[in-house]
């Protein structure tokens, strides 16, 4: 019986894997820093030498089952990586990826995702969703990423691409996005976004904030100044929640989740977002789904959480 799969989280500077078991226990652990060499050839290279590194450390030559991989850009369907602008080797071309990391790793079968979709069924079979057929991931980090599942399968619609919900527009005619959009939900609620609510609140006014002393201010710093009580940080957190939960409730709307789970960094500071998000959902939701939708905080382990999402696809494979 093969009863361990590799997972592999695919990143702009570095890739991390690991050998996981079907309880989710990851048995060996490899992160590798990707060249900057634009060659997706040079790429698999490497990745198909960790994997076999991290096989060897394991002790489980013989018996992985497949791997599965999450990537940005990432197309289910077809195994591709599209224009992922922050990988080189796949910033301006189509990477037949899946593939090219099959034959490389002799003939094992390789799934391939988008990041926040490998977070999906990670949640789902490892964490806070194990057991839901009707849910929705939403991962904060650098941007706003979700994995949309209906009757326990993730939705992939008629492309590969369904599920870009962070570039739903959040406030019309708002911010800039790093998509060319204007109002995205990414440009106010990932890191980057709530780092620029706090400069430009700061900018517009003269309260006294913790905040005036940090020279280039992130979300880290935000959070801290918010746990030392600082209420112009604390309120950045209340507005940054108001639009998730507006959001929220709208795609509560299309696709009735039992619950949404919350992913990345910016969910570390559940105790500021969570009722405030809540708040706005409950109070943008019609009324046959009042108190029926929860708000749900990953359990997974964040140092593992990547690798357990992606491996969770290679339980698929044949």
């Amino acid at each position: 019986m093969k009863n361990y799969v590799v997972g592999i989280d695919i990143g702009g500077q570095t890739c991390k894997l690991g050998v996981v078991d079907a309880a989710g226990k990851v048995l060996a652990r490899e992160v590798i820093k990707t060249s900057d060499n634009p060659d997706a050839a040079v790429i698999v290279g490497e990745l198909a030498a960790a994997v076999r590194k991290v096989i060897d450390v394991s002790g489980k030559k013989g018996e992985i089952r497949g791997i599965g991989v999450g990537a940005p850009n990432a197309n289910y369907y077809t195994g591709v990586i599209s224009h992922a602008v922050n990988l080189p080797w796949a910033a301006h071309s189509e990477v037949p990826f899946a593939s090219m990391l099959s034959e490389a790793c002799d003939g094992l079968p390789v799934a391939i995702t988008n990041d926040a979709n490998a977070a999906a069924v990670g949640e789902m079979t490892y964490g806070s969703a194990k057991g839901m057929k009707h849910f929705i991931m939403i991962t904060l980090g650098t941007g706003v990423g979700s994995g949309i599942v209906v009757n326990g399968e993730v939705l992939y619609g008629s492309d590969g691409f369904a599920g870009e919900l962070g570039h739903t527009c959040a406030v019309r005619d708002g911010r800039k996005c790093a998509c060319g959009k204007s109002g995205c939900l990414e440009a106010y609620c990932s890191a980057i976004g709530v780092a620029r609510t706090a400069r430009e609140w700061l900018d517009s006014s003269d309260e006294p904030s913790l905040l005036r002393k940090v020279s280039d201010i992130t979300s880290k710093d935000v959070y801290e100044a918010a746990v030392a009580g600082d209420k112009l940080a604390r309120r950045v957190f209340d507005f940054t929640g108001r639009l998730l939960g507006e959001k929220l409730a709208d795609f509560v709307a299309f696709s009735a989740p039992e619950a949404f789970v919350l992913f990345g960094g910016l969910a570390r500071a559940k105790e500021f977002l969570y009722q405030p998000t809540l708040d706005a959902m409950e109070a943008n939701l019609l009324s046959i789904w009042k108190g029926k939708v929860k708000i749900l905080f990953s359990r997974l382990d964040e140092s593992d959480a990547a690798i357990l999402g992606a491996s969770a696809l290679a339980w698929e494979t044949r």
